[in-house]
């Protein structure tokens, strides 16, 4: 099943150790056909084209090297002083009210008030920060689309000189239309020299969390990306976290490298279904929090 194949994944790279870690999760199943940079040791890429993030892109390290189980890659929930993130007493007391099924504060699942299981929108920044695959960057002269493998979404970051809604709580495009939060927020983008791509986005709905570990954002979440074109192979992704009602100050959440892979190259199907969650939680999740449990 999906899901639960889902689930697997993250649990492996939940339990990998650092050398793991280190070798971008090589236990982790292989994206088929995919190439990996350590599929390619000694290699000399080219120079990189100018103004270009076009293509199929696949973490560099290996399939496991953008699962992020415990949390955003660069701030993991794992107890650790350095990963302790700068929370407003607002931040706080959201995240302590979130229930997530891994990372420090985790629950069981039958129990967890994390609102993805149920197959409602994980939203962006979250499918970059937990289970970040395969996906196709598609270049107009208006826009910048991207396709991600995970659950089969898709984002547009606007450059055709629009600005970003001035209102981020009441946000819009203008007329004609409404203002309206979104799941996957409002996004623009630009290039600031040949090689670099940066993205702000805003008008998020807050209903969604930042990541797997129950990290929360308001409706003031101002998300920044940031992809460089290092060579012909690669492309260097940096998010970064801006929400002055959750945190005292911006924080880096992930930074990854991805490698181009054949514009041959399939991109698998990975779908959250309402069905097959059913069918997980009566099997594995109610009776492993004893909720089958006879009265």
């Amino acid at each position: 099943m999906a899901l639960v194949a889902t689930l697997a994944f993250s649990l492996r790279a939940h339990t990998q150790d650092q050398g793991q870690q280190d070798r971008g999760g090589q236990d982790v199943a292989r994206q088929p056909g995919a190439v990996y940079d350590f599929d390619k040791k000694g290699e000399m890429p080219a120079p990189a084209p100018k103004h270009d993030l076009s293509g199929v892109w696949e973490p560099a390290g290996g399939p496991g090297a953008g699962i992020h189980a415990n949390g955003a890659g660069e701030m993991p929930s794992d107890g650790k002083p350095e990963h302790e993130l700068p929370f407003t007493p607002l931040g706080r007391q959201t995240f302590m009210a979130h229930k997530p099924t891994f990372g420090v504060t985790q629950v069981p699942s039958a129990l967890t008030n994390d609102p993805m299981p149920g197959c409602n929108p994980q939203g962006f920044p979250r499918i970059v920060l937990h289970n970040f695959r395969t996906s196709r960057v598609i270049q107009t002269p208006e826009n910048v689309v991207i396709l991600y493998e995970f659950n089969k979404k898709w984002r547009v970051i606007w450059t055709d000189g629009r600005q970003l809604p001035k209102d981020a709580e009441s946000p819009t495009w203008g007329a004609p239309d409404a203002p309206e939060s979104r799941w996957w927020g409002y996004s623009v983008g630009k290039w600031i020299d040949d090689y670099t791509f940066v993205a702000e986005s805003n008008g998020f709905d807050d209903r969604t969390w930042l990541d797997n570990a129950g990290r929360p954002h308001s409706d003031a979440l101002h998300v920044i990306e940031q992809y460089h074109r290092a060579d012909q192979q690669h492309m260097d992704m940096t998010i970064t976290i801006d929400d002055p009602k959750m945190y005292t100050k911006p924080w880096v959440a992930v930074k990854l490298r991805l490698r181009l892979q054949s514009p041959h190259f399939d991109v698998r199907e990975m779908e959250c279904a309402p069905i097959e969650t059913e069918e997980y939680n009566k099997e594995f999740a109610d009776p492993a929090a004893g909720l089958d449990a006879p009265k």
